[in-house]
């Protein structure tokens, strides 16, 4: 299945694996390049030092394309960050909460794309007006920091708005090669999956995590500002709950980031052996299609079937 992403990105299937903070590690990031996707790097909650480990330990699986996702709202050096980045070898550069606009031109001159994430079509017109090579519509049943539209009117309306200009991946409550298939006829060249990775041997996550996603059904998530200050759709969690009942403003963000990790409610970035992890209280960001993820499958098997079904989706509809 060729599109203008596959071209952009010298990739086999448009399938972009989401850079989730915490989740999206080297073991993870390569198995979906060399099923012949785009794998992306989580870096949002690693240290520079970790990060630089991250991308070559990558490097040291694959010699397939790939990309690494940071947030451009963070405090940090992004310059020296983004420098790294394209060191280490990785192709695409991935912004969210907000348009990576200071570091745009240094990414090009040194032969890496920009991607950047939006949830409004704004969002989208900033990016491509920045220079960003390929914009990420969002919709609001992703996991992680989300908007409030949801996926099926973003899309065409982010096509509609920059699709001319740059290419669209459409993003938030896709899981399988229906949803791929959707994404194209919207206009979209391809897709940017989260949830179902999370359901995989090679992602990384706390104990609880993979199991939560598994017996989750479509309603087992909500939209919280409990763990970061910001929107963000995650597992629901008696901490959460407890939060959005309680009436409180949260901290700007990093604030409450910071604050859930004091109150113990936060161990993004760790393993089966963090401890002290109580999955009532845990920052599990995860999206509407928990309810459609019955079991834990390689992610390598995952990509190779959702762009099977979606070309025999897309060969029905065109035989009918």
């Amino acid at each position: 299945m060729q599109t203008a992403l596959t071209e952009k990105l010298g990739v086999r299937h448009p399938i972009m694996l989401a850079g989730m903070g915490g989740v999206s590690y080297h073991r993870l990031v390569a198995a979906v390049s060399e099923a012949g996707g785009f794998g992306c790097l989580g870096a949002s909650t690693m240290g520079d030092e970790e990060m630089v480990a991250e991308i070559a330990a990558v490097r040291e699986l694959t010699d397939k394309p790939f990309g690494v996702d940071l947030l451009t709202a963070a405090p940090q050096d992004m310059p020296s960050k983004v420098q790294a980045i394209i060191d280490g070898g990785a192709s695409v550069f991935v912004a969210g909460l907000g348009v990576p606009r200071e570091v745009v031109d240094q990414c090009h001159e040194q032969g890496l794309l920009v991607v950047n994430m939006c949830g409004k079509v704004h969002h989208a017109v900033d990016a491509v007006d920045a220079g960003c090579d390929i914009v990420v519509a969002q919709g609001t049943e992703a996991g992680g920091h989300t908007g409030r539209v949801a996926t099926m009117p973003l899309v065409p309306q982010i096509v509609d708005a920059v699709g001319s200009e740059v290419p669209v991946v459409a993003a938030g409550g896709i899981f399988d090669g229906r949803g791929l298939a959707a994404a194209l006829a919207l206009g979209a060249v391809g897709v940017w999956v989260g949830t179902r990775f999370i359901a995989t041997p090679e992602a990384r996550a706390v104990n609880g995590f993979k199991d939560r996603i598994v017996s989750s059904d479509e309603t087992g998530t909500l939209v919280t500002r409990a763990y970061t200050g910001k929107t963000c759709r995650v597992l629901a969690t008696e901490y959460a709950d407890a939060f959005e009942r309680s009436g409180e403003k949260p901290e700007p963000f990093p604030g409450q980031f910071l604050r859930s990790l004091a109150d113990g409610a936060n161990h993004l970035g760790g393993d089966e052996d963090t401890p002290d992890v109580d999955p009532d209280k845990e920052f599990m960001p995860a999206g509407q299609a928990v309810g459609a993820i019955p079991a834990l499958l390689p992610a390598a098997e995952i990509v190779e079937a959702m762009a099977a079904d979606a070309e025999a989706v897309l060969a029905a509809l065109a035989g009918s």
